[in-house]
């Protein structure tokens, strides 16, 4: 490693469904941030690691800014503006097929005076005319100055490799805050909840309220080499955990399955996992839960 290393954070922040969570996976390579249809998945700050040449890339990927209603939306978004606020480059990512709608012109209209350096991306450039892309990415940056504007497809890759080159050379010099071969710095615990997360919601996205939570309550190496991993899933009323066991248990085991593969592969050695689901009403009053993940509580109504 030469002694010219460079290091530093980036932020991808944009409206929800913006693809902020794909393009962190192509990116670092591995699972780090959990996917879905429905909007929102994202809860707390992830943090995923890419190493390209002498530079170390820190992403933040951001819960999806938008407008809050309830006291989990508002703790959300106060932690996406965070993570905007402490990085080094914030990268816009935004919908192209959706374009300049009112959730992107509210964080234009407060990007406008953030003094970080600033990168647009516009995402999911394969679903529109090149024409309507190019009017696009003239009509942000007339907004807002972005250095550079990136047009990507964070599901196929096209484009990502070009965005990952130009971030690490707007890396600051300075030595690498994480091991070589780490790609994020959540716990294994805190992961492998995400993933059973989303399992859920792959499945039940229609059904289920996406206050729906997943606590790893052990995780105990095996003499064998494996993992036995137990985790609870709450959800807030007594029909939905219904919904989530599912006829004759079929739900439930199909979403253990799921997730025991993925949760394996992030681990790197086999796991033997047991789901249980429990009714926690209300928990979305709960400052405790707030703090287990990563969020701030917010006071008030």
């Amino acid at each position: 490693m030469s002694e010219q290393t460079r290091c530093g954070f980036v932020a991808l922040i944009g409206a929800p469904n913006a693809g902020k969570s794909t393009l962190l996976n192509t990116i670092v390579g591995a699972k780090v941030s959990i996917v879905s249809r429905k909007v929102q998945t994202t809860r707390a700050l992830v943090r995923g690691i890419a190493i390209e040449g002498p530079s170390q890339i820190i992403f933040v990927d951001t819960p999806g800014i938008f407008a809050p209603k309830r006291r989990l939306d508002r703790a959300m978004v106060t932690t996406a503006w965070g993570g905007a606020g402490d990085a080094d480059v914030v990268a816009l990512l935004v919908d192209s097929k959706k374009g300049l709608d009112g959730e992107t012109e509210a964080i234009l209209e407060r990007l406008k005076d953030a003094p970080r350096r600033k990168v647009l991306v516009l995402n999911k450039i394969d679903l529109i005319p090149r024409e309507n892309l190019l009017s696009l990415a003239q009509e942000i940056n007339a907004r807002v100055p972005f250095v550079e504007t990136f047009m990507i497809s964070a599901a196929k890759g096209d484009g990502v490799e070009r965005l990952r080159d130009h971030l690490a050379g707007m890396m600051k010099p300075g030595p690498w805050l994480y091991p070589e071969d780490q790609v994020s710095d959540a716990p294994l615990r805190s992961l492998a909840a995400e993933i059973t997360r989303e399992k859920v919601f792959e499945r039940l996205h229609d059904e289920l309220p996406y206050e729906a939570t997943v606590e790893t309550d052990q995780w105990k190496q095996m003499a064998d080499g494996s993992a036995r991993i137990e985790q609870t899933i709450y959800v807030a009323r007594e029909g939905q955990k219904k919904i989530v066991i599912g006829e004759g248990g079929r739900m439930i085991k199909s979403i253990g399955q799921a997730a025991r593969k993925d949760i394996a592969e992030a681990a790197d050695q086999k796991v033997h996992l047991f789901l249980f689901v429990k009714v926690r009403s209300n928990w979305a009053d709960d400052p405790e839960r707030y703090r287990e993940m990563g969020l701030e509580f917010p006071r008030g109504g």
